[in-house]
């Protein structure tokens, strides 16, 4: 059997300060005539909103606004926005915003092309290429501009399931500009930005990890350490704030060709179920899986509290060293006042069983770095809890 390694890049990415005013030449270099731009509605009345709507109408290329985007974007908005791009005839969709709006993009441009349903696309491979998207992260978080799935809920089921496929779901481009994340309220920089650190540690941890996946996280990991705290505490912090954008992409690219794990299977789980927005739900478990991952590899963890810039005395063993990570990590979130599972609305140690079953049934358990049970979450969810 071949031992071949998979990295699934293709989108062209364009960044720096004031680029989302290059939008509207961006269409029309690629040919585009009629773009739907999906957005929230917050972003839909900001002055982000205002230039990149002058670009487009600068370059003449014709445009369309929706903005029924929500947090953990639904099926059902999917469909509805997809049945609009067909009946106005949109070559092209724009998605400005987070992590939802850009999930809800490529959800519409697979049904777009593909016909069904968002629902009947979930979890299977796509047949045909998505409607060409342009992705514009508002956030520094999901790093969902350079990866080729959406995670959707399918509110019937209350379930988050992915659409996706590494061909046929590639954005065509990402805007990556850092001027639209200057002045987020803090606990959006705090979310988002655990976020990101989230997917860099289990791309790093991960069973599929490979070489050029572990460059990127690292270097991931250590801009995260280096400018997250400062992006918090000065929200006008540019510098800051253009590293935390560039390692949010970086953090795509590298958990896109290796994977997530258990934190994510938790996030997914409890996101579907009480809405709660997928930064923090990373966050909050995010330390309690690198403890029980740590056993599985600890000279990776190793490697990660080195990135974290963690000073480690000489007679530390891998083990030990790779704890002052779990605790580095625990600090952190308490310096940026991410909530904690007690605070998240609808949770209680009533349904601690069916979320650890949920969170164990989810296929990114079987990619965690540790093989993971049931079990293992209730007694997880019962630590964090009590913590």
């Amino acid at each position: 059997m071949l031992d071949v390694n998979n990295l699934f890049h293709a989108t062209r990415i364009v960044e720096g300060y004031g680029v989302i005013e290059t939008t509207g030449q961006e269409c029309k270099n690629l040919g585009f005539q009629k773009v739907l731009v999906i957005t929230d509605p917050f972003l839909a009345s900001s002055e982000h909103y205002e230039k990149l709507k002058k670009s487009l109408d600068d370059a003449k290329i014709e445009n369309f606004l929706l903005t029924n985007v929500k947090p953990n974007p639904r099926a059902e908005d999917c469909d509805e926005m997809a049945d609009f791009a067909k009946k106005h005839h949109v070559d092209a969709l724009i998605a400005l915003g987070g992590g939802s709006s850009m999930d809800q993009a490529k959800a519409v441009g697979a049904v777009v092309t593909n016909g069904k349903t968002t629902v009947e696309w979930g979890d299977t491979e796509l047949k045909e290429n998505i409607l060409p998207l342009i992705c514009i992260p508002s956030t520094s978080g999901t790093g969902a501009e350079v990866t080729w799935c959406a995670v959707i809920t399918d509110t019937k089921r209350q379930y988050k399931m992915t659409v996706g496929d590494p061909i046929h779901m590639i954005p065509t481009l990402a805007i990556c500009d850092p001027e639209i994340t200057v002045g987020l309220p803090k606990s959006l920089t705090a979310s988002c930005g655990v976020d990101a650190l989230t997917h860099c540690i289990e791309a790093y941890t991960v069973q599929l990890h490979q070489p050029i996946t572990d460059a990127l996280a690292l270097k991931g990991i250590s801009m995260i350490a280096e400018n997250l705290e400062k992006a918090y505490h000065n929200g006008e912090d540019r510098e800051a704030r253009r590293n935390m954008m560039i390692a949010s992409t970086i953090g795509g690219m590298a958990f896109i060709s290796s994977n997530v794990g258990a934190v994510h299977a938790f996030a997914e789980t409890v996101g579907a179920w009480f809405d709660t927005p997928h930064g923090v739900a990373n966050s909050l478990f995010l330390p309690y899986i690198m403890e029980f991952n740590i056993p599985a590899c600890p000279e990776r963890f190793a490697d990660i509290a080195n990135a974290l810039g963690i000073k480690r005395d000489k007679n530390m063993s891998d083990e030990q060293y790779a704890q002052k990570a779990v605790e580095y990590v625990k600090d952190l979130n308490k310096k940026l006042n991410i909530p904690t599972i007690k605070d998240i609305k609808g949770i209680s140690e009533e349904n601690f069983d069916a979320i650890a079953e949920r969170s164990a049934n989810n296929v990114l358990s079987n990619d965690n770095a540790r093989a993971i049970t049931k079990e293992d979450y209730l007694e997880l969810l019962k630590k964090a809890y009590n913590d």
